[in-house]
């Protein structure tokens, strides 16, 4: 029989990891280093940037699971979290659909009937979530997710991510380490963890990569230092008709 960690347990841990674990912040300028030294296109080199320091954020969650011996519980096809509403600045928005863009066309054409589909049967309640300013309402996140409106990039029907591999920070740092049942159970399980503090590095690397490319004169499809600076939620970056 599996064993899970109970609350108090991971409570333990987490506390420990504070005291004995650094960050390995070179992991992540090393990705921008490597690329800003690359003759390849703009659009290249942000792309292989962006793919790269959402590895490294995984990557670094791993070491961090190792040194305590803990390991998700999580599973494929459990897509409780996905109801919670994900924020994300206008770069990383933009990032995201210019890797869209570079998957198959079949692949490209199941997110585009899948978009068409979501707006339509969200639309009206999508507008009502709208009106909960996540800057302002600290229960925000309780307000969204008891509406029960998954993620625009979740496929239902598989409860699967359909952009696994560029998922946003909040996706890719939120884990639980104790009994699934707690986020079938609970909306918001005390028990689940987030790493989400490693975004700091994250959009640290990204922003001093952004900057060096504004200082060339070229920062590609980013309109550099603006779109750092406007955040939405992660639905209304997205359209039916937007994916080619």
């Amino acid at each position: 029989m599996e064993q899970f960690l109970s609350y108090k347990e991971i409570q333990a841990k987490c506390e420990h990891l504070n005291t004995i674990y650094e960050i390995d912040e070179e992991k992540f300028y090393e990705v921008v280093e490597h690329w800003a030294d690359q003759e390849t296109a703009i659009e290249t080199k942000l792309l292989a940037s962006f793919s790269g320091l959402l590895q490294v954020v995984s990557n670094e969650i791993v070491r961090m699971e190792d040194v305590l011996d803990m390991k998700p519980s999580c599973r494929m096809g459990c897509a409780f979290c996905c109801y919670f509403p994900i924020i994300v600045n206008e770069m990383e928005a933009k990032l995201m659909k210019k890797a869209i863009e570079e998957f198959p066309e079949d692949r490209r054409g199941r997110m585009r009937e899948h978009l068409a589909g979501y707006y339509d049967k969200y639309g009206d309640r999508l507008e009502q979530l709208n009106g909960i300013d996540f800057a302002a309402d600290q229960n925000f996140k309780k307000k969204y997710i008891t509406s029960q409106v998954p993620c625009v990039m979740l496929d239902t029907k598989t409860n699967q991510c359909m952009a696994y591999e560029i998922r946003p920070i909040p996706c890719r740092t939120y884990m639980n380490y104790a009994d699934p049942k707690v986020c079938e159970e609970n909306n918001m399980p005390k028990e689940t963890v987030s790493f989400e503090f490693l975004y700091e590095q994250y959009m640290g690397a990204l922003n001093e990569f952004l900057q060096f490319l504004y200082e060339g004169g070229d920062t590609g499809f980013i309109d550099y230092p603006n779109d750092v600076y406007k955040t939405d939620y992660l639905v209304n970056c997205f359209s039916p008709n937007e994916l080619r």
